[in-house]
Formats: C-alpha cells, sequence, structure tokens
C-alpha cells in the first residue's frame, strides 16, 4: 500500500507518508466518532421527546372533552410544560378506531400526522414512530388507545425533529470547521514525530553506506532505548559479523589454497629444470618423473579437497543416506589405509558391537573416518598402534573414538585443529604431504549428519579423536 501510495502522489520519503496514514486514519476516526456521537445525541433528544409526548399525552386526556353537539374538543388554557412550549410545538391528532377523524389542532394546519392506522396502535401502551407531514416536517409522534365517555379514542401526538436536525447541523457544520485546522496541527506534529523517530534510521543508513568490504569491522550504532530501532542496528551488526567472518575466512582460503598449490608446483618445477640442465641416465629421469607424479599426486589430491570443501560451503552436496554397521564402516576405513600403516610397521585395531548401527550417507562417513584414521597413522610412530573403537552411549548415540600413540597435541593447538589449512607442526606436516584439509572436511561430514567431533589430548599421551553420531534402529544380525 505503501509503494501504491508512493507511485500515485510521487510521494518518496518515508516520513510524508507515514504523516499522510497518520491523518488519514485520525480522520477516519474523528468522522466516525462525529457519526457515533451525533447518532447517539440524535437517539438521545428523541428519546426525550417521545417522554414528553408520553407525559403530554396524559395530560391531553384530561383536556378532551365533547361538546353539547357530541364534538370533540380541547381545553388550550392550560399547559403541563410551558417552559418547553418555545422549542418543542405540540401536534395533535385524535381519531377513531376505525380511522375518522375526530380531532385536530391549528398546528397540523389540516395535514394528517402519521397517515392511516397501523395495526394494534396504542394498544397495550404508548406507540412511537417517526412520521413526515405532507410538507416533510419530521416528526416524533406517540399514539395511544384512550376510553372517553365508554368511547374509545386513539390519541396521536407529535413534536416537529426539526429542532433536533438543526442541532445536529449546526453541531456538523461546526465540526467541518474545525477539522481542517485540527488536521492542520495534526499533521504537522505527526510529521515532526515521524522525523524524529526516524532519525535513528537515517543516522543507520548513513553510517551504513560508509560500510565497505574493507570496513567490516564497523558496526551501526546502538542507543540506549531497547526499542525496534536498537533491535534493527543489533540485527545488522550481526549481519556485518558474520559477513567480516565470511570475508575472513575466504580471504584466508584464498591465500592459503595458493601457497598450497604453489608449493608442489614450485617442487614440480624444479625438478625438470634440474633434470633438464643436465643430461641423465634412464634410471635418473625415470626418479625424476617420479618425483615429479608424486608432487602430481599431491596436488590432485588437494584440489579434490578444495572441490569437496567449496561444494561443501554452497550446499550443493547432496545426502544420500542408508542404514548400515557401524563396525563395518570402521573396518572397511580401516582396510584403505592397511597399506600404509604396514610400510610403518604399525597396526590398526577395530572393535565394538556388530549390532549398532548408523543412519547416514556411508560414502562421506567413510571419508570422515579415514581422514581422522589417516591422520593418526601419519602422525604415530613406527611400531605404533591405532585403536579404533566403536560403541554405543546410553542415550543412543554411536561413538567412534580413533585412538594413536603418537606425540599427542598442545592444548594451545587442540581447538585449531579442525580449521583448514592448519598445521600444529608446519615442517613435519609439509614433509607427510598434508595440506591441513582432511581433519576440516572430516568435522564438515559429521556435523552435516548432526553429531559432532571433537580431540581428546596431552603432550606426549596420544590423540584420540571421537565422533558422535545420532544412531539408526537397533536390530539383530
Amino acid at each position: 500500500m505503501g509503494r501504491s501510495f508512493s507511485r500515485i502522489f510521487g510521494v518518496r520519503h518515508v516520513r510524508t507518508r507515514l504523516t499522510f496514514w497518520y491523518v488519514s486514519v485520525l480522520a477516519s476516526v474523528l468522522v466516525l466518532s462525529w457519526a457515533l456521537t451525533a447518532s447517539f445525541l440524535f437517539l438521545q433528544l428523541r428519546s426525550q421527546l417521545d417522554h414528553y409526548a408520553i407525559q403530554d399525552i396524559e395530560t391531553v386526556e384530561g383536556l378532551l372533552y365533547f361538546d353539547a353537539r357530541g364534538a370533540l374538543n380541547l381545553r388550550e388554557d392550560y399547559h403541563n410544560h410551558p417552559e418547553s412550549k418555545q422549542v418543542l410545538e405540540r401536534l395533535l391528532e385524535v381519531r377513531s378506531p376505525q380511522g375518522a377523524l375526530l380531532y385536530r389542532n391549528d398546528r397540523l394546519a389540516g395535514q394528517s400526522l402519521g397517515g392511516n392506522l397501523l395495526f394494534n396502535e396504542g394498544k397495550g401502551g404508548y406507540s412511537a414512530r417517526s412520521v413526515r407531514l405532507a410538507d416533510g416536517t419530521p416528526v416524533r409522534m406517540v399514539s395511544r388507545l384512550h376510553t372517553m365517555s365508554s368511547q374509545p379514542l386513539l390519541l396521536r401526538l407529535g413534536y416537529s425533529e426539526e429542532p433536533i436536525r438543526a442541532r445536529l447541523r449546526e453541531f456538523a457544520l461546526a465540526s467541518l470547521l474545525a477539522l481542517p485546522i485540527v488536521m492542520a496541527l495534526v499533521g504537522f506534529g505527526s510529521y515532526l514525530l515521524a522525523k524524529r523517530a526516524l532519525t535513528p534510521l537515517e543516522a543507520m543508513a548513513c553510517r551504513a553506506e560508509a560500510i565497505t568490504s574493507d570496513r567490516l569491522n564497523e558496526r551501526l550504532p546502538i542507543g540506549e532505548a531497547g526499542d525496534e530501532m536498537d533491535h534493527l542496528a543489533m540485527v545488522f551488526n550481526n549481519l556485518l559479523a558474520r559477513l567480516e567472518q565470511s570475508f575472513e575466512q575466504l580471504r584466508r582460503f584464498t591465500s592459503d589454497a595458493s601457497h598450497e598449490l604453489r608449493t608442489p608446483l614450485a617442487s614440480i618445477r624444479s625438478v625438470g629444470e634440474v633434470a633438464l640442465e643436465k643430461d641423465g641416465t634412464r634410471a635418473q629421469y625415470r626418479d625424476t618423473i617420479g618425483s615429479m607424479l608424486e608432487e602430481v599426486n599431491r596436488l590432485t589430491a588437494l584440489v579434490d579437497n578444495l572441490l569437496t570443501i567449496a561444494r561443501a560451503d554452497s550446499g550443493r552436496i547432496p545426502l544420500h543416506p542408508t542404514i548400515f554397521s557401524a563396525v563395518g564402516l570402521a573396518r572397511e576405513a580401516a582396510g584403505l589405509l592397511d597399506v600404509l600403516a604396514e610400510e610403518k610397521g604399525q597396526r590398526i585395531t577395530v572393535q565394538g558391537d556388530e549390532q549398532i548401527k548408523l543412519n547416514g550417507d556411508r560414502v562421506f562417513l567413510r571419508q570422515a573416518l579415514v581422514n581422522i584414521i589417516h591422520n593418526a597413522v601419519k602422525h604415530s610412530p613406527e611400531g605404533g598402534a591405532i585403536a579404533v573403537d566403536v560403541r554405543s552411549e546410553p542415550r543412543g548415540e554411536v561413538r567412534l573414538e580413533v585412538t594413536d600413540t603418537g606425540p599427542g597435541i598442545e592444548p594451545e593447538h587442540s581447538e585449531k585443529i579442525f580449521d583448514r589449512f592448519y598445521r600444529a607442526d608446519e615442517s613435519r606436516s609439509r614433509e607427510k604431504g598434508g595440506a591441513g584439509l582432511g581433519l576440516s572436511i572430516a568435522q564438515w561430514a559429521v556435523r552435516m549428519h548432526g553429531g559432532k567431533i571433537q580431540l581428546v589430548t596431552a603432550p606426549g599421551a596420544g590423540c584420540t579423536f571421537q565422533m558422535l553420531l545420532p544412531p539408526a534402529a537397533r536390530t539383530k544380525d
């Protein structure tokens, strides 16, 4: 509706539109209030007319008489309400139950008061209704059936409603004359009020315009009132904080990815240049090509991990959940790393309850477990042991633990171990081919399944990675 008003009247400022709506609503309320007040006043005054008419009918009953010729007459030398005679004019008509006219006073000027008789008019009490005379005068009339000298008479007594209507017209005219003045004052006050109310919003807009991608650390001002404007500023500040964090992560990710890609490319280039500078034997060239292929494999794995993370961040990786054995998953992941463990003389053991089931994407959960076990193999000494334990928690969750006999991690590193490209020991990780993405991918896979992953470690005591996952139905083999 605000847009339609803006298009129709060309008003762009919110404060002007607010002022218009304030004035429009107030004008509508005033008109409605006037209508209700006028209706109530009219009904009250008409009720007073009915009361006066009933009193006058009772008086008229005592003033009617039949003359010597049998004609009905009224003595008019007595007034029950002399103080109201200048405002309220009494109109009187008497008819027989059959409708024959028996008496009509001079104030009616020969006009019928109420026309033909209505069914049961005046019987059992007073009948009040509004009628119009032949000349259009509005009249409030009260009827009553009265017996005089054993002859039934229908008395009709009325007062003109014109004085009431005149008062209402005067009231309406005064209201119409006052309405523009009131609306002008209200419009001016509403404009000032809207301008004052929107001042914090304008300040936030000006501050927001100055915030760019290089100044995401700035925040909108928050007042102390705790109102809607302060809440809006808090929402925008939270949005800016999330954007700043996302931009920082993107910058760090881009920098780290560039650095990681540069290292194997530089290695491939240096190995190739050295081989070209001297004539070598067939065996030397094979060694050179083998070294280059090693770096290519490392580069391929890095690119695959980067693509996985990019797709994960965009939410474009669909999950295909199935129900499978948790111990079977652990054995499958450990089997993929048996060769690597044998080269270092290490032993990988898997134990747990065969009845424990998981409900999730087997491929991604296996990749998460492979990454964790691979990390344990890389950092455990030759001849070490890696244990994979699967058990069920009291609340039904499935816990998978991977424990190694490595040197452990310092406490200051344990909180950042799942960050992308993070290495607790930069030089040793590079020598072992790590890019600092495996644990980050494992954390993403676990969280996508509604689980949690954490590291329990101490210097010199090895590491224990704990994955807590929602269970599937527990079944018997």
